[in-house]
């Protein structure tokens, strides 16, 4: 089965210059210090996909199904309200980590936080390097 094409892949618009365009102070800022952890935990440099997420690393999903799709390692986006980030094996295996994390919601592999002083920042990192390690290793 062919690769699905999705609208949302990665392209060469500039990162730090969305980072820069995000009307909300507060959210910008801790946008900036996201994008230097997930660079500094993946090893990758950020890459815009699509004109609102920013993604580390790349690799091919494979599906049951046989579908296929190219997908981030790992990611964020600065969405109104939360900045989420793209945890990208979910959450089973993290739940002594989200315990410990602080104020937050999850959905399927998507962590929602409003703010970065609300979380132990110790704690995310540590979620975001297992995640990207798992993410590697599968």
């Amino acid at each position: 089965m062919a690769k699905v094409e999705l609208k949302t892949k990665e392209n060469d618009a500039d990162p730090v210059a969305f980072l820069n365009s995000v009307a909300d102070e507060q959210q910008r800022e801790d946008s900036l210090v996201i994008l230097d952890l997930m660079q500094r935990v993946t090893g990758e440099p950020a890459k815009m996909w699509g004109p609102a997420i920013i993604g580390f690393g790349s690799r091919t999903l494979k599906y049951d199904s046989g579908r296929e799709l190219d997908w981030m390692i790992t990611g964020f986006s600065p969405r109104k309200g939360s900045l989420t980030l793209y945890i990208m094996d979910g959450f089973a295996r993290y739940d002594e980590l989200l315990a410990s994390l602080g104020k937050h919601k999850t959905g399927k592999s998507c962590l929602y936080v409003k703010r970065l002083t609300d979380i132990d920042m110790s704690i995310l990192e540590t979620l975001v390097t297992e995640s990207v390690e798992h993410v590697r290793k599968s």
